[in-house]
């Protein structure tokens, strides 16, 4: 009888319905897969944007900006080493898998560098890009924070919010650093 339950789960394996993504043989079938999973994700991104920020500070010519941006560097570098202790709470090595969507951002972000005179028009386009990242960033940690609870893992819980209120911060300081000035300052230039 075994024997024939195990064809029948193989058969239903086999059996995708039209338009279903078929999962690769690799892919999370628990809660706990997923999260480890998506913690390697946000790691590569944490690191990638650690190489972007520097090239969007100089690029930016807003005082204000350059400081937000500089800060919220620190911040990340701060990220990544929070979630190092995220992967030693969960008994993995700290390892890192290509993030398509920060590694997309960060090509957006590149284009509108290209796409914008120096000045505030440019600032203003470092912004828009940065809240775009910091925006992935945002339902990122909420959702981690929310599986590490989900699991049973409250200390990874408490490090998953510390970095989702830093993102929160940094997406407020750059909406206050664009109304603020740059914004306004940009659209006089028309």
């Amino acid at each position: 009888m075994k024997t024939t339950d195990n064809k029948t789960a193989a058969t239903a394996k086999e059996t995708i319905p039209r338009g279903v993504t078929k999962p690769k043989s690799n892919a999370a079938s628990g809660l706990t897969e997923l999260f480890e999973d998506s913690l390697k994700d946000i790691y590569w991104a944490e690191k990638a944007l650690t190489k972007a920020l520097p090239t969007m500070v100089k690029n930016a010519s807003s005082v204000e900006l350059k400081d937000a941006l500089d800060n919220h560097l620190t911040e990340t570098e701060e990220q990544i080493t929070r979630l190092e202790k995220v992967f030693e709470i969960v008994g993995k090595k700290a390892t890192a898998k290509k993030c398509d969507a920060m590694e997309g951002l960060i090509e957006e972000a590149k284009g509108m560098l290209e796409e914008t005179e120096i000045g505030v028009v440019r600032d203003a386009a470092i912004i828009a890009a940065s809240q775009k990242i910091e925006h992935y960033e945002i339902a990122t940690y909420g959702t981690l924070r929310q599986f590490a609870e989900t699991l049973g893992l409250p200390e990874a819980a408490t490090l998953l919010e510390q970095t989702l209120d830093e993102e929160k911060g940094a997406d407020k300081m750059l909406t206050q650093v664009a109304v603020n000035a740059i914004n306004l300052e940009a659209a006089e230039i028309e």
